[in-house]
């Protein structure tokens, strides 16, 4: 090749050489702004104690954490249990949680059945309970309940939902419910504020837990100011990735709380508060 030619080539190939190098740092960097806003975006997974903790926390269950011994656990409910508004099955709240509590728990041998069917309301979840509670025998319940009663303006079945614990605790299951969802679908019927009442009642006369969903919803959008479309889908009624997750995260911390992490473990948090 002709010197002159040579080094023409030479020249060209550097060049193309940088275009490529700055093309690549460019987009990397565009890529890098990408994720910092994106986490930025992502809302802080909080709440405070009195409303993500347990009033009555199921002993057996926590006993049997302390022992190591397998966990099932049995989620009950409609379509916020179910996962309706989730980008995928393992982002519902029960699959979170499965994968929290495992999380935490290594070695320990966790179940967690996913039994949420959508637009269902207490007399229909009752009806389930034989092949979908019963007789999975599991250890601890969670009963998402009166969502949909709201919903559709239907009276509220408090007495249902009394004698549809009773039934759980029958069975030799510990129980948690789960009440409605602070979603703008939610807050637009008269009927929610009594629904809660109703549930809170429920929790405590009948000595079981409460896991207390619309309050967690509640402190997100009025103390953390995390939007309607950051904590739900685009439908205004169900949750997403995000809310979901946060649920599970807190709901294990919650059942955790205060327990001595069997050995070979990892010590279980006694905060609510986690990201």
């Amino acid at each position: 090749m002709i010197p002159s030619i040579r080094s023409a080539a030479a020249g060209s190939a550097k060049r193309l050489a940088l275009a490529v190098l700055l093309a690549c740092a460019a987009t990397a960097a565009v890529q890098a702004q990408t994720q910092g806003a994106q986490a930025q975006d992502v809302p802080k997974c909080s709440a405070p104690a009195d409303a993500a903790g347990l009033e009555n926390l199921p002993a057996n269950f926590r006993e049997k954490i302390a022992e190591r011994r397998p966990l099932k656990i049995v989620a009950i409910g409609s379509s916020s249990t179910f996962g309706t508004g989730a980008s995928s099955p393992d982002k519902s709240y029960p699959s979170r949680l499965e994968a929290e509590l495992k999380a935490q728990l290594p070695g320990v041998p966790i179940t967690v059945l996913n039994k949420g069917i959508g637009g269902e309301e207490a007399p229909q979840m009752i009806a389930r309970f034989d092949a979908d509670v019963f007789e999975e025998a599991p250890d601890l319940v969670l009963w998402q309940v009166g969502s949909n009663s709201v919903l559709m303006n239907h009276p509220t079945p408090g007495e249902m939902i009394r004698e549809g614990v009773e039934s759980l605790k029958a069975s030799g299951t510990e129980v948690i419910l789960v009440n409605p969802q602070y979603a703008p679908k939610i807050l637009a019927k008269a009927d929610i504020g009594h629904m809660v009442d109703v549930i809170t009642a429920t929790a405590r006369d009948s000595e079981v837990g409460l896991f207390n969903r619309f309050g967690i919803m509640r402190y997100w959008f009025e103390s953390e100011r995390i939007s309607f479309e950051q904590s739900l889908s685009s439908d205004g009624l169900h949750m997403n990735d995000w809310s979901y997750a946060c649920t599970a995260k807190l709901l294990a911390t919650a059942l955790l709380d205060g327990i001595k992490a069997p050995a070979a473990t990892a010590a279980a948090p006694a905060a609510i508060k986690t990201r």
